[in-house]
């Protein structure tokens, strides 16, 4: 049995025993998620709320942007608190003054620590005692607690108004006057705070660990890391040093055997012709550099928004465009330039691939992109009615903001896009057909290419697995199947194809060893990917196992970047290989970034929020963005932008590339990136990161804490690096347009995608 067939039986156990296991836990995640009750009660028979009531709340929630105004959980925004966290501490509070009032006729801050230490024990068997009863599906609470919980309810009834009492907490929040216009509404939403706040103290049955493992960190409550948190923990790092020294072994025993490839001497890719289908693409990357542009511009507005409360500048733009929303849209299309930019590729590659060109295969091309511009505008105007409450709860679901962070579009416009890719599916499918058929070496990679396009068509399907009233716990389990598995996983192999299959076109790697390379980095990176969903979900509303498999899993996807370095410095060899490669110096370039983010945002800053002891004090601090914009940005942006290069080298085979203007971009787009990170993200991050561990989670998000003069000064700190990186930006978009504006005809005219002459690839770069 030859090696490639092993792999491929190896990847195919691989994926159906991890899949197994990842559904059977979701199986889990909802048989043990918290209970939603009919009713929650007093002693007295008070009703508080209602199934209807905590079901509509969250509804609101969702409407005005849900995750992307603060957070539950720890899933979400930065800006404005985590609910859960915040309700926690209020109720937990005014509880212990309440007693404290009552017992010693004085607030409980001026009580002695033995008195404190009473009050507070008091407050941990109220808090957390678990009085629900499953018969009657009813939560019960003391007399006291739910005048406490009336008296928190009032502060957030305030807070979503236009109640002058609480403007400048809004301010402090980047929330609108009248975020919920509705007063029925607020009351139903401060009923969702409390119920997530309630299950995040409430021990399970039978147990003494909260339905979220404990989280967030509150020491009034006796919220604190599990035994099972600090366990995994460390078997998380004994993972990942045995999974890096079994790579490093194997890297060292199959690469000492591979004899050195001579590159051929002229361009292979010179007698590619360039097919009306893949011309048509062009518009795609058109559409990849505006989208990117109004991110950029959406990040500036939504990072200032931490510094001015409501205002840009002096002007005040949160009733026009709130925080939740610019938040909202800038990471969304983060995800769809990316996104768009490697569909692109996949249907510029696809013909090159096979040297097929399908009927009707540029009407194709042209109507997808069409419907693209469609689901963007009309996703994007539909949010910005329902966060603005003029949808109505009735149709947000459908058409508005769905609140789940990355997953925001109505469903609507998330069905419209499914069939949309799944017609993309359909378009590389049929152009890569006649290659599928051939039996040769490059077969593996083109059947690998074809089963991640399959893959990445199909798993956004993940995204609909919910419905409008499904547990918050399993829409956390379906939402990371397509952030973790459709972005991160299938993308990726997908990009590492495409790449693999370009450098064996170019003649600088051998078919058979890019295929056994490709299938091998595949099966190391799903080993830990599929699984490593999990770390996603350590507290949310799931069980110890989902922590043991998830810090198990999650630290094995850390091992393929231990060797990153060896992996720059192949694909830096193979930009030297010989050169006539100065024609593709650029996109090299791009992937040689691409390796150094996917170490340091990657892994690096990666793994420092990974392991559950880490994630349980750091989950929603700027450590995590820190770890996103580095990752998301620089190992996926990048990556979109070097095969953008390599498809436009293809596409305009005869016009002068200013390669000026794509070395200062490349170089802002690093150094604006760099710099966001270590004068912003990370210093901001470590300053929270120390404030949840002496005074609990709830004071790391909190007003007090952002609204300090060392916060707004690391906040204002973002600017040299966002400009710089904005910069960045603009230059490539500039570089592209000239390929298409009064662009500088070569001298010698190719085949397309033909090389340059030796001589005029060894000239002097021009600036």
């Amino acid at each position: 049995m030859s090696t490639t067939r092993r792999l491929w039986i190896a990847l195919g156990l691989l994926l159906g025993t991890t899949f197994a296991v990842l559904l059977w836990m979701g199986r889990e995640i909802h048989r043990l998620a918290p209970p939603l009750p009919e009713r929650v009660v007093a002693t007295s028979g008070q009703v508080l709320f209602t199934r209807a009531e905590l079901e509509e709340g969250r509804q609101v929630w969702q409407s005005f942007g849900g995750q992307q105004l603060g957070s539950v959980w720890g899933h979400g925004a930065l800006v404005a608190p985590d609910w859960s966290a915040d309700w926690l501490h209020r109720e937990s509070t005014e509880l212990l003054d309440m007693w404290a009032r009552r017992d010693y006729a004085a607030a409980y801050k001026d009580l002695g620590e033995p008195e404190k230490a009473s009050l507070k024990a008091r407050l941990q068997a109220e808090m957390r005692g678990n009085s629900f009863d499953a018969k009657t599906d009813t939560i019960t609470v003391s007399n006291d607690r739910a005048l406490a919980i009336s008296n928190v309810a009032a502060h957030y009834v305030s807070l979503f108004s236009n109640d002058p009492a609480t403007q400048t907490l809004r301010e402090g929040y980047a929330m609108r006057n009248d975020t919920v216009p509705d007063l029925k509404h607020r009351q139903e939403l401060a009923g969702f705070f409390f119920w997530t706040s309630w299950a995040a103290a409430t021990d399970r049955p039978g147990g003494t660990i909260s339905y979220t493992s404990n989280w967030p960190y509150e020491p009034l409550v006796g919220n604190s890391p599990t035994p099972g948190s600090f366990m995994w923990t460390v078997f998380s790092v004994l993972f990942m040093i045995a999974g890096i020294g079994l790579l490093a072994w194997h890297y060292a025993v199959w690469h000492s055997k591979e004899p050195h490839l001579a590159p051929p001497a002229k361009d292979p890719l010179a007698g590619i012709t360039v097919t009306p289908s893949m011309r048509a693409t062009a518009k795609y990357f058109w559409v990849v550099l505006a989208l990117v542009l109004v991110q950029v511009l959406l990040g500036a507005i939504t990072a200032h928004y931490q510094v001015e409360g409501q205002q840009f500048y002096g002007f005040d733009i949160s009733q026009i465009l709130p925080y939740s929303l610019t938040r909202s849209w800038h990471t969304e299309l983060a995800v769809l330039w990316i996104a768009t930019a490697w569909l692109a590729t996949g249907l510029y590659i696809a013909p090159a691939v096979s040297g097929h060109e399908p009927k009707f295969q540029r009407l194709g091309v042209n109507v997808l992109w069409t419907c693209l511009l469609i689901i963007v505008v009309g996703a994007f105007a539909g949010q910005w009615f329902a966060v603005m409450q003029k949808l109505g709860l009735a149709n947000n679901f459908w058409f508005g903001h769905q609140g789940w962070e990355y997953v925001d579009l109505g469903r609507f416009w998330q069905l419209f896009l499914f069939v949309g890719l799944l017609l993309w599916l359909g378009l590389v499918g049929r152009a890569l057909w006649p290659a599928l058929r051939r039996k040769d070496e490059m077969s593996s990679i083109v059947g690998l290419l074809f089963l991640s396009t399959v893959a990445i068509a199909l798993f956004y399907g993940a995204g609909l697995m919910w419905s409008e009233h499904t547990h918050i716990s399993m829409v956390e389990y379906w939402r990371w199947w397509v952030v973790h598995l459709w972005v991160e996983g299938f993308f990726e192999v997908f990009a590492v194809a495409v790449i693999s299959f370009l450098f064996v076109k170019l003649g600088l790697v051998r078919g058979k060893t890019a295929t056994i390379n490709v299938l091998f980095a595949t099966i190391v990176f799903m080993a830990g990917g599929v699984l490593g969903t999990f770390h996603h979900l350590y507290f949310a509303g799931t069980t110890v196992g989902v922590i043991a498999l998830g810090a198990s899993f999650s630290a094995l996807e850390v091992v393929p970047l231990a060797l990153i370095g060896m992996e720059a410095y192949e694909t830096w060899s193979h930009g030297r290989a010989t050169p006539w490669m100065a024609r593709y110096r650029w996109p090299i370039m791009f992937f040689l970034a691409v390796s150094f983010w996917n170490l340091v945002g990657a892994g690096l800053f990666g793994f420092l929020i990974n392991t559950p002891l880490a994630l349980y004090y750091m989950q929603g601090l700027n450590l995590t963005p820190l770890h996103g914009h580095t990752a998301l940005f620089g190992v996926y942006g990048m990556l979109g932008l070097g095969l953008m290069l390599f498809c436009l080298r293809g596409m305009k085979p005869d016009v002068h590339w200013n390669e000026g203007w794509l070395r200062g971009s490349f170089w802002a787009l690093n150094i604006g990136l760099s710099l966001m990170a270590l004068l912003t993200l990370l210093p901001l991050g470590v300053l929270q990161l120390s404030a949840v561990l002496e005074n609990g989670y709830w004071y790391a998000r909190s007003a007090e804490f952002m609204t300090q003069p060392i916060v707004h000064l690391l906040i204002w700190m973002r600017v040299p690096g966002d400009t710089i990186f904005a910069i960045g930006m603009l230059l490539f978009t500039w570089f592209v347009a000239r390929l298409w504006i009064k662009p500088r005809r070569l001298a010698e005219p190719h085949a397309s995608g033909g090389a340059l002459p030796v001589h005029a690839a060894m000239a002097p770069r021009e600036d």
